[in-house]
């Protein structure tokens, strides 16, 4: 209510002001007339039986009409105001109502008890007038099917079901029946293609030749969304989409459906051709790395083929150590089976020498390396390694650079077939043998039951507070789950040489992650407790779930496990709403970022450095300046040599010869800078992401960058159920370990001799702005900064030489401490019970704590005075609120 009357007063407020500088009279914000809609937009349509359907709003009007005229009845035979003022106030609601009829809690219903749809409700939302009618369309030739997959397809095509192509087509195979003469009318034809006669799947194959479709998949959450395929007619119902598509899609084939548009004219054809074409996709728009890459079922394949196997006692392999002088000779070896598909054997083929040329030489390498090879473009060298998703993606990325888009989608297409074809043959599926549980399972869980018992123990006792127990507890288990985790796939990589079929799933980056082989292997873990509000909950519960699923659960840790996944499940519901609405926003208040010119010619820029989090880089310099314009010449430190000339783009040489000198920092030109009168300029801009090269005129860079952020955001919300609540936590940092060899030097040391938990004398800091630096000893160079936090136990002396690996210094992260700096006696001021401090009971241990609270009296501030031997004042300090006392 409150709210509500400020709103209105606002309202006053504003006409008020107003009338400073002109006349302003508030009566001109009364409607006095009411619009009315136009009939065609609020039809009256008769049905069979005698009836009438209306539009709501035919009824809102009538409302309004009807108590408009016995207003004006009444006051012309002069009723009494109390009928008058009630008629009044009814007008006034049937005014309302055609208006907005959702906002009254009274709203104007039908006999079904359906709210009216006023004028507001037609035109908002995503059924509303705008979004449903005005922004988007439904379209003819238009069709939609469920997909499946179309392995044998070419990257740029699609199987396209026969029926759906003969109704799609329909106009252009009438044009064709006539032209033949095979029918004289339009009627005729049609006839014709409802018979689905012979002739028409003849003309048809013409027609869809040089005619793609286009293929969408909602959501379209960026613009690889909806792309171009050239159809082949197939038999079935189903759609055929090839796989390596999909990630791009974000398709999957459990009956996933995908619409089917049909480009009409010659300039939506041919910009379907060159823009649309799949085979012109294979980059990201976000950040440029191949979206087409093969996943799953292909990855694990080329994984396997090129994987290394050595002979064993137990398992010879057939042909290890051979040389051959050619391919082609292996080839016919392997075919013979007179050697391996993972043996590894010496061949003569080509590759990059030191200098950098293609070169013929003799190369260690395995069978199935040379098979792949033989699919590889010359001009990308000889691959010699084992083939994961993330290698993979390299290699393509590479290939792309070094050749052409329809050589590099010829070779997608090729690595396709292999991948399968070796999943297939390497029969690579995995059964409960494969999960192996390592033996020391038992005894890491009992070395960490007893650790809580500690701890449990020194609460009872009173050492520790129960915020501190709960967190050591925690500790303790999220460190022997992680313990777990890597002897578990320790264990797992050992297994038959790392043939294991789990383990090649969770390596080649075909499926599976390190938490999911946790969970079939390790221990569950921990498990965190639902969220009830945004506020209280979700923490973790402090009893982990110590089965695996190998094991099985008992009941217990069956409940607890259900409660987190199915909190999982209704995240998901509810947040991928809320990423679709930010998706829109930020298209929203970036659509009209459009590249206008070319070059602005601004002088400013930015500066920027290798992104770091607690002196880990997150993001090399050579990533983020790549694709960037130079502002200034960039000149090499040490040799004067000029590095790029400002205004060059910086390539991917000259990025990596930036990010392999000292430089820590260079200016490049940027979108925030630029001076562009509309929209921005491509100077500014730079590499277009999606086709590594400089970005065009008139490309809608701001709607790519909306969809950038939006799309990965609605992926990771529904990705989130399927861990299935398990408790991800970090332990806490607790110390500084050094990262390098090297000399320390440290500024602004204050130190205090105390004790720590065992009785041992350290070195307390007592500064709050304590830095220390390790410099390389031969250059000087200093190699990293670190704070070191108020509290912690030091163990480095100024300019002492320390070795990579050793603790620096060490503090208790959950508590926040005070250190007296001198020894002497205590006095208490403005220290008293019930006003600036509460006694608090410890309900396990009976122990009595004095916590610092809040006093009314802002005057009392609680201090602690340190008195000398003649009891003067040598040092004071003020408590914070929530302080414990211990002296």
């Amino acid at each position: 209510r409150k709210t509500e009357a400020l709103k209105r007063l606002q309202v006053v407020e504003a006409l008020r002001d107003a009338n400073k500088n002109r006349e302003n009279r508030p009566e001109w914000m009364i409607m006095k007339v009411v619009p009315v809609n136009p009939p065609e937009l609020r039809p009256l349509v008769p049905l069979d039986g005698g009836r009438f359907a209306t539009s709501d709003l035919n009824d809102l009007y009538r409302r309004v009409i009807i108590r408009n005229n016995r207003l004006k009845r009444l006051m012309e035979i002069k009723a009494p105001e109390v009928i008058l003022r009630n008629e009044k106030r009814m007008l006034q609601e049937s005014v309302d109502s055609l208006f907005d009829n959702t906002r009254k809690s009274s709203a104007v219903k039908t006999d079904s008890n359906r709210p009216l749809k006023s004028l507001s409700d037609s035109l908002k939302g995503k059924q509303g007038r705008f979004r449903q009618n005005l922004l988007g369309k439904r379209v003819d030739y238009s069709a939609r099917s469920v997909i499946v997959v179309g392995p044998e397809l070419k990257l740029y095509e699609c199987g396209l079901p026969k029926d759906m192509a003969a109704e799609l087509y329909k106009p252009f195979v009438i044009r064709k029946l006539i032209e033949r003469g095979i029918v004289k009318t339009v009627k005729s034809a049609k006839k014709i293609i409802d018979k689905k006669e012979p002739v028409v799947w003849d003309i048809l194959e013409n027609v869809l030749k040089g005619h793609p479709v286009l293929l969408n998949r909602a959501p379209t959450l960026h613009r690889l969304g909806i792309q171009a395929f050239q159809p082949k007619l197939i038999e079935g119902k189903a759609i055929q989409l090839h796989p390596l598509v999909c990630t791009a899609f974000n398709a999957d084939f459990d009956g996933d459906q995908m619409a089917v548009h049909l480009p009409l004219g010659p300039e939506a054809i041919l910009e379907s051709q060159l823009l649309m074409l799949a085979s012109h996709n294979i980059l990201n728009p976000a950040n440029g790395s191949p979206v087409a890459v093969p996943s799953q079922d292909m990855v694990l394949g080329l994984y396997y083929m090129t994987k290394l196997r050595k002979s064993t006692d137990k398992v010879k392999v057939l042909g290890e150590g051979l040389t051959f002088y050619s391919p082609e000779e292996a080839f016919i070896a392997y075919n013979e089976k007179k050697v391996d598909l993972n043996a590894e054997i010496k061949v003569r083929t080509k590759d990059f020498n030191e200098e950098g040329e293609l070169v013929n030489q003799i190369i260690t390498t395995t069978i199935g390396r040379v098979i792949f090879n033989d699919k590889v473009p010359e001009e990308a060298g000889y691959v010699n390694e084992v083939l994961t998703k993330k290698s993979l993606r390299d290699i393509i990325g590479k290939i792309l650079k070094v050749t052409s888009v329809p050589a590099t989608a010829a070779f997608l297409d090729e690595i396709k077939d292999l991948g399968y074809k070796f999943a297939f043959e390497g029969g690579l599926s995995f059964s409960l043998g494969d999960i192996i549980i390592p033996a020391e399972k038992q005894a890491m869980i009992d070395s960490a039951n007893s650790q809580v018992d500690g701890i449990i123990a020194n609460y009872n006792m009173g050492l520790i507070t129960n915020n501190e127990r709960y967190n050591q507890v925690i500790d303790i288990w999220t460190a022997t789950n992680a313990e777990l985790t890597e002897l578990s796939m320790k264990r797992i990589r050992e297994d038959q040489q790392g043939f294991n079929s789990v383990y090649m799933m969770l390596d080649s980056g075909a499926r599976g992650s390190k938490e999911q082989i946790r969970q079939l292997t390790g221990m569950r873990g921990l498990m965190a407790k639902p969220k009830k509000s945004s506020s209280g909950g979700g923490e973790i519960i402090e009893n982990p779930i110590l089965s695996n699923f190998k094991e099985g659960l008992s009941i217990l840790e069956y409940f607890i496990s259900t409660h987190g996944a199915r909190k999982g499940l209704a995240d998901t519901a509810l947040k991928t709403a809320d990423a679709g609405y930010l998706t829109r926003r930020l298209v929203d208040v970036s659509q009209d970022v459009i590249i206008n010119e070319e070059d602005c010619g601004t002088l400013r820029g930015i500066e920027v450095s290798a992104l770091k989090k607690n002196e880990e880089i997150v993001e090399t310099l050579r990533e983020r300046i790549v694709g960037r314009t130079a502002l200034n010449d960039v000149i090499h430190p040490l040799t004067k040599e000029v590095l790029i000339v400002s205004g060059d783009h910086i390539s991917e040489e000259v990025a990596e010869a930036i990010a392999s000198s000292p430089i820590e920092m260079i200016e490049v030109r940027s979108a925030l800078t630029c001076e562009a009168k509309k929209g921005i300029c491509s100077q500014c801009y730079g590499r277009n992401l999606a086709t590594n090269k400089m970005v065009q005129r008139g490309e809608a860079v701001g709607v790519v960058a909306a969809q950038s952020i939006g799309e990965p955001g609605t992926q990771l919300t529904l990705r989130t159920f399927h861990v299935g609540g398990i408790a991800g936590n970090i332990s806490e940092e607790n110390k500084l370990v050094a990262k390098f060899d090297g000399k320390a030097e440290i500024e602004d040391l204050k130190t205090v001799k105390g004790e720590d938990n065992e009785g041992k004398t350290v070195d307390i800091v007592i500064s709050r702005t304590s830095e220390i630096k390790l410099i390389d000893e031969k250059t000087g160079i200093t190699l990293s900064t670190n704070n070191i936090p108020y509290g912690s136990s030091i163990y480095v002396k100024k300019g002492q030489k320390i070795k990579e690996g050793k603790v620096v210094c060490q503090w208790d992260p959950y508590n926040g401490v005070i250190i007296s700096e001198f020894a002497g006696k205590i006095k208490y001021e403005n220290i008293e019970q019930g006003i600036t401090y509460q006694v608090e009971i410890d309900e396990q241990t009976g122990f009595q704590e004095k916590v610092i609270s809040e006093s009314r009296d802002k005057k009392k501030i609680p201090t602690l005075h340190i008195l000398g031997k003649k009891d003067e004042v040598i040092r004071s300090y003020n408590l914070p609120v929530g302080a414990h006392l211990m002296v």
